[in-house]
């Protein structure tokens, strides 16, 4: 049994019945073809287990943005190539419009224990997106009674669709596949019940993108560290000059009001003490261009501060030394720009190096990680960007809290 308190696919009894199977199969396309097909592997070890235990396995997941209904780049024809490669085995490609129609019915129907479908993009029903219960329903129907759902796109998780969420108003026996579990165990240990001392890293450009992020750490970390674009509103905060970077004015309270907080919590609050500034931000991205270090409090008027300076490198890199977890979201800088890449692979080196249970929560720092290298030598790396720093927030997931209990 999980110590989740959410069932998960060694819970449940699969053999002779449909089982729909929600993945994160949102790769990245460039011509028709899946430029990375992490998020495939990712969803492998769930599949296989539906497969060996006699579960008839029907997928489904979007893909892209599609904002007309189906378009042909946006299909998942590819995907159901790739998959059938990794598995060793057929996959049944679906390639209904609407996504239940009745090539899946017919696919579905004929299904022997242990095969696979996939389904169409679900974002080419309008209804997914808006959690209308027709489409909800049509995907219940599709695989029928006595059928299980499984829930296994973190990346997803965040938004209450008829994928994520609805389905489970009409299928009952529900569980959280294995990708999902630990993005649950690790994300939701390391914030909830974190081995001390607990560091949290938090980069990015806006202060806005993580107003409940850092509101809900504070009462959680023993540090906290602010670095990339943000860091300069809580610079502007303490009364530094920062320049011509990027500052969010309108969250100069907050700021304040944040470190304030820090203090009386008796949080270590780390902000950069030296900066890498330029006269203007790269243009194309990874521009050759002239840098030069400066101290934080002291940006000049006409220079933009991009990157962590060196002592900076070396403050965050001592705080987290000596941490037992370490939950890092967000780049140091402008890490596109290998001029600018130094205080993110810095970062990145001092998780890699620390025995700290070290969890990296997606989106830019995900792939900051895996560009440089450092990939194996974290704990966990999460795949949702969006939903990992909801988690962070504290927020209850949609595509969660919709599972059976265990």
């Amino acid at each position: 049994m999980s110590t989740l308190g959410k069932k998960t696919v060694e819970d449940l009894n699969v053999k002779g019945k449909n089982v729909l199977v929600r993945c994160d199969f949102n790769v990245p396309m460039k011509d028709g073809k899946i430029t990375n097909d992490n998020r495939i592997v990712a969803a492998l070890p769930t599949i296989q287990k539906l497969i060996e235990n006699g579960g008839r396995v029907v997928l489904c997941s979007h893909l892209g943005k599609p904002k007309n209904g189906p378009e042909e780049k946006f299909s998942l024809a590819a995907v159901a190539g790739r998959l059938s490669e990794l598995l060793g085995k057929d996959v049944v490609f679906a390639n209904d419009d609407n996504v239940t129609g009745e090539n899946a019915k017919a696919a579905v129907a004929a299904m022997q224990d242990g095969d696979v479908v996939l389904l169409q993009n679900t974002r080419f029903r309008k209804e997914e997106t808006k959690n209308l219960p027709e489409f909800s329903k049509d995907l219940a129907d599709l695989v029928g009674e006595n059928s299980a759902y499984v829930n296994d796109a973190f990346g997803s998780a965040h938004r209450a669709h008829c994928s994520t969420a609805g389905v489970t108003d009409y299928i009952k026996d529900t569980a959280v596949g294995y990708l999902m579990e630990k993005e649950i165990r690790y994300l939701g240990n390391a914030v909830n019940d974190p081995v001390r001392p607990f560091v949290a890293i938090l980069g990015g450009a806006k202060v806005a993108d993580k107003l409940n992020v850092i509101d809900n750490l504070l009462n959680k970390v023993d540090t906290l560290i602010i670095g990339g674009g943000m860091a300069y509103t809580f610079l502007a905060a303490k009364g530094c000059e920062v320049g011509k970077s990027l500052v969010d004015n309108e969250k100069i309270d907050y700021c304040k009001d944040m470190m304030k907080k820090a203090e009386e919590k008796g949080v270590s609050l780390l902000l950069p003490v030296d900066t890498v500034v330029v006269d203007s931000f790269p243009d194309p991205i990874d521009a050759e261009i002239a840098t030069e270090v400066v101290a934080s409090e002291a940006i000049p008027a006409d220079k933009e501060g991009l990157d962590i300076g060196p002592k900076t490198c070396e403050l965050f890199g001592e705080a987290v030394k000596s941490a037992k977890t370490v939950v890092w979201n967000g780049p140091m800088g402008v890490f596109e720009n290998p001029i600018l890449a130094a205080g993110t692979k810095s970062v990145a080196k001092a998780l890699a190096e620390t025995d700290a249970t070290t969890v990296i929560g997606g989106g830019d720092s995900a792939a900051a990680v895996m560009q440089m290298g450092f990939a194996d030598k974290m704990t966990h790396i999460s795949t949702g960007g969006g939903a990992s720093l909801e988690y962070l927030e504290g927020k209850e997931l949609p595509g969660i809290a919709c599972i059976a209990n265990a």
